[in-house]
């Protein structure tokens, strides 16, 4: 069994990788969760089996949309299901997925968090987290020293998995060799000079491979018996990994799954930026809040999977509009904002008319071939000098948008126009 399949089995949230839908792999926890009688009697079942017929279809979607091109082995945001044991029990869990490659071909793989017991999860949740601690503190770093010069004098064998090359290719040589970036490793130096020492120093090395991964060091100086600098010895980990998946835990929690377009509170730390920084200069700023019209009926109509398409639709349409310097997020169900940094009222009302003639022009067709259009209506709101918050303007586009709606619908109204 090689580490990461250890890795999977230790964990305590469920994991399975399933191929065309049959399961390949399960973990202990899943066996569990899903009350079976082994992990052996787990493999080959169809994982749908085990959801229930209400969540079927959303299930069967979410994996669909996992293994896209555009996804990219990004995992989608975390959903729950109901599911029925093999004892026939309903639990809620808790699931995410992602698209893998398992013995070369490929696959799904899927973690579960049995969400039926609040208090269970967050037990889980603490264990797993000192799981991968320990983990990941025992992981075979690479060891290594320097003589003064940068030269390596020695390094351990754990470079052959980090970077790729055997020990002896490596010494003899600089460390500097395999830096992509020579201010990655100035900075190490004068951190080590500054401190004699670093811990979980960040960094970036090139494997053999041409591959760039990112490492994580913890070394300190070495001095001679008359205290002058002699080199360096510690260590590094490759946390390529652990890097990804914070640079995509920082995406998710920025980034509305569905359309792509940034979420509420990402759309909000934006707009509060920019609020501060007209009020502090008395530049221009327009906010713009959208409705997708309908949307209830075209849920009813087509269903939620079109209901859907119809808001990515609507979220690109609104895309093709803005500059680079502006901002759009989905702020709830069919509910949207626009940021426009630098524009008056005026040239924010012929953005959002834009925008309305846009979104009518959009035809949109559904599986069985059934076409339709869809509309929007728009509140337009500009910053103003006797504004207290961010909210004061929040609050006019809303209104705005209320009585856009309240006139029937399709168009763009602005309580500031009205005040003229």
């Amino acid at each position: 069994m090689n580490h990461d399949l250890r890795l999977l089995h230790l964990l305590p949230a469920a994991v399975l990788v399933t191929q065309e839908g049959a399961i390949r792999f399960a973990n202990a926890a899943s066996m569990e969760l899903l009350e079976a009688p082994s992990i052996d009697s787990l493999i080959g079942r169809l994982s749908g089996d085990f959801v229930h017929p209400l969540d079927q279809v959303r299930s069967t979607n979410r994996i669909q949309q996992v293994a896209v091109p555009e996804q990219a082995g990004r995992p989608n945001k975390s959903s729950e299901f109901r599911i029925r044991t093999e004892r026939g029990n309903l639990r809620m869990v808790l699931i995410s997925s992602v698209a893998i490659e398992w013995d070369g071909a490929p696959a799904v793989l899927m973690c579960g968090m049995d969400m039926t017991h609040q208090s269970e999860i967050e037990a889980q949740l603490r264990e797993s987290e000192q799981n991968f601690r320990r983990l990941f503190e025992n992981m075979q770093d690479v060891y290594y020293r320097t003589d003064a010069q940068g030269i390596v004098q020695h390094v351990g064998p754990g470079v052959r998995r980090v970077l790729g090359y055997e020990p002896h290719e490596i010494e003899g040589r600089t460390a500097e060799s395999y830096y992509p970036q020579s201010k990655d490793r100035d900075a190490f130096k004068a951190a080590i000079m500054e401190h004699g020492e670093v811990s979980d120093f960040p960094g970036q090395m090139v494997r053999r491979d041409g591959t760039v991964i990112d490492i994580s060091i913890s070394s300190h100086a070495l001095y001679d018996h008359a205290g002058n600098f002699a080199g360096v010895e510690g260590i590094y980990r490759d946390v390529t990994q652990r890097k990804n998946l914070e640079r995509e835990l920082q995406r998710l929690a920025t980034t509305d799954m569905l359309t792509g377009i940034a979420n509420r509170r990402a759309f909000l730390e934006c707009a509060e930026s920019a609020y501060a920084h007209s009020r502090s200069n008395g530049e221009p700023l327009t906010l713009l809040m959208l409705d997708l019209d309908h949307f209830k009926a075209i849920n009813d109509r087509f269903g939620h999977l079109e209901g859907d398409r119809a808001l990515m639709a609507f979220a690109q349409a609104i895309k093709g509009q803005l500059r680079a310097s502006d901002a759009v997020g989905r702020l709830g169900g069919e509910e949207f904002g626009v940021l426009l940094p630098l524009t008056t009222l005026a040239e924010g009302l012929e953005v959002a008319t834009r925008m309305l003639h846009s979104i009518r022009a959009l035809e949109l067709t559904d599986d069985a071939g059934h076409s339709y259009r869809i509309t929007t209506s728009l509140g337009v709101g500009a910053f103003r000098q006797s504004d207290r918050s961010l909210r004061d303007m929040l609050d006019r586009a809303d209104q705005a948008l209320y009585l856009a709606k309240h006139r029937g619908r399709n168009q763009v109204a602005s309580l500031e126009t009205l005040d003229e």
